[in-house]
């Protein structure tokens, strides 16, 4: 079995990849999924960030105001190692019980998607990467664009991550999303039949 880690600069469009991957085939772990799963209302991580941060970070109807607590993380960095060493443990776990599974039932090729795989030093835990990426100007558009963000909180989530410079140099594969769909799509499909290969082979 072949574990692969989908990752990309918030805006990139590493999530219409990985939707791609999935149609195509491949067993998609998305730790973004994990992650909302780890801090629902009644889990030990839900109660750890309610008694740090507080009635300011619980929506009315009783679960995690994520925006408001985005809000508190992304412009202090160690507010938001605080909120990462919360987090992250448990979404390791349940991504590792679901390797475990698809393992059990002989998959062959597992795409995690895990947009924060180097900063949050996760690199070696894959057998390659795939990193998604595009300009920067490119991506604080989309942000705003497509998910209402304002020009400082978009440009507050981009520089809370690495550089694209650097996880270029360490990935295996780099799609570019610099153009249409179509575009992105063929680039994907490309990388996504080398996955493929590599899994039959490995």
């Amino acid at each position: 079995m072949l574990v692969i880690g989908l990752t990309g600069n918030i805006g990139a469009g590493k999530s219409a990849v990985a939707r791609h991957f999935a149609s195509w085939g491949a067993v998609l772990i998305d730790a973004d999924a994990l992650a909302r799963d780890a801090v629902a209302r009644g889990t030990p991580a839900f109660a750890a960030i309610a008694a740090r941060w507080g009635a300011a970070v619980i929506a009315p109807d009783g679960t995690l105001d994520r925006p408001a607590l985005r809000r508190v993380v992304f412009a202090n960095a160690a507010e938001r190692a605080a909120l990462d060493a919360i987090v992250h443990p448990e979404v390791a776990r349940r991504r590792g019980s679901a390797i475990e599974q698809a393992a059990a039932r002989g998959d062959q090729l597992v795409v995690c998607d895990i947009p924060l795989l180097f900063e949050a030093d996760l690199a070696d835990t894959v057998d390659a990467i795939v990193l998604v990426d595009a300009p920067r100007d490119v991506r604080l558009a989309r942000l705003v664009r497509d998910r209402g963000l304002s020009d400082p909180d978009a440009a507050a989530m981009a520089d809370a991550q690495w550089p694209s410079e650097a996880k270029r140099a360490r990935a295996d594969w780099v799609i570019d999303n610099d153009g249409t769909p179509a575009a992105l799509e063929l680039r994907a499909r490309t990388v996504f039949n080398a996955l493929r290969d590599r899994a039959v082979s490995a």
